[in-house]
């Protein structure tokens, strides 16, 4: 079968931008042809954070998703236009959607995901692909993480033992081998970019530098890291609802701490959970991507916490996860299911997605 063309549109829990990419894909091959980071407008961005903290009103929740899909529609069009590409040219977009709530788990269970479909394919005129979550959580799935699936159809030619990091706004883990595991080990960069924000103004910690200047107060990371979701077994997903200002406060709460300790004990936190979880399977070798992957001072905590388990950055490390939404457009236009179930614990594999022509 020839290769046809998808783009992947990514926007996470990191809230840094939305992640387009353009691929070649067939049914051996996911190719990345280009990419483009998008910014996200910050008054966009406080509102999406306003109302995952609660404030909201139905008309605002509708807005909201009025206003994401014009941005993913800005930021394909913002991809066609650098390239010189025909959208004629492209199969379908793989749309994730922003998360607003994640809570797969309790009596009425639902993944929540905002930026209309509908206004991406009636301004690109491209098929739109979204909505890949819910399927998953009828059947009884976490809805999530959905990465696993890509990185066994990416990186199963490795031969040694290994295992995949993503560290977003939220860290999860792929193990490859005969049955495919993944999950989520928790928090990743979103506790780290909102600390610095309140107390530096920056969207992020370049490199960890602002972490360095900082010491671990033991104390307050045993507290977190006894936190129950860092004791549950897999499967198992999070989010910013989960993971948030509130949840922090809970534990700085009665103690005076200097900003930068907290910092770097926030990175401590990250890196102590992701290599608690990559030791449980002892891989020879640890691939990290994301977002995370380019924080050199993480990186180092996380080589430093399992010295005989090598770690690199895989290729592409920034665009995987985007890349994972125009493989996922793929498998749906081919009407494939997808190899899930071991990973959020569904029922079955699952066709996922709805197309939106």
């Amino acid at each position: 079968m020839a290769k046809e063309r998808y783009i992947g549109i990514m926007s996470g829990t990191s809230l840094d931008g939305v992640d387009v990419v353009l691929c070649e894909i067939d049914a051996t091959e996911c190719t990345l042809l280009s990419a483009l980071e998008y910014p996200i407008p910050l008054e966009l961005k406080s509102d999406i954070l306003t109302m995952i903290e609660g404030k909201n009103t139905l008309e605002a929740l509708g807005t909201l998703d009025h206003r994401l899909g014009l941005l993913f529609t800005q930021a394909v069009g913002a991809l066609l236009i650098r390239e010189n590409i025909d959208a004629s040219s492209i199969k379908a977009i793989g749309s994730h959607g922003q998360t607003l709530w994640h809570a797969p788990t309790g009596e009425y269970p639902f993944s929540m995901q905002l930026g209309d479909p509908n206004i991406l394919t009636a301004r690109t005129g491209i098929p739109v692909v979204a909505d890949f979550r819910r399927k998953d959580v009828a059947l009884g799935g976490q809805g999530a993480p959905f990465a696993p699936a890509f990185h066994e159809f990416i990186f199963s030619n490795i031969k040694s033992s290994v295992s995949v990091v993503n560290i977003g706004g939220m860290a999860n883990i792929t193990v490859l081998g005969d049955n495919l595991i993944g999950y989520d080990t928790g928090c990743g960069n979103v506790l780290l970019d909102m600390w610095i924000a309140e107390h530096q103004g920056k969207s992020y910690d370049e490199n960890g530098e602002w972490a360095r200047t900082g010491a671990v107060d033991y104390t307050l990371l045993d507290k977190m890291m006894s936190d129950h979701f860092f004791q549950e077994p897999y499967p198992k997903s999070t989010g910013r609802e989960k993971f948030n200002k509130v949840w922090l406060q809970e534990y700085l709460s009665g103690h005076t701490h200097n900003p930068e300790d907290v910092q770097r004990t926030l990175l401590e936190l990250t890196a102590m959970s992701i290599s608690n979880e990559i030791l449980k399977f002892n891989p020879d070798i640890t691939l990290l991507c994301g977002g995370g992957a380019k924080n050199t001072f993480l990186v180092e905590r996380i080589k430093a916490l399992m010295p005989n388990v090598e770690v690199a950055i895989s290729a592409n490390a920034d665009q995987i996860e985007s890349m994972t939404f125009a493989w996922l457009a793929y498998k749906r236009v081919h009407h494939e299911k997808v190899n899930l179930k071991d990973v959020t614990g569904a029922s079955d594999n699952a066709v996922l997605g709805g197309i939106y022509a």
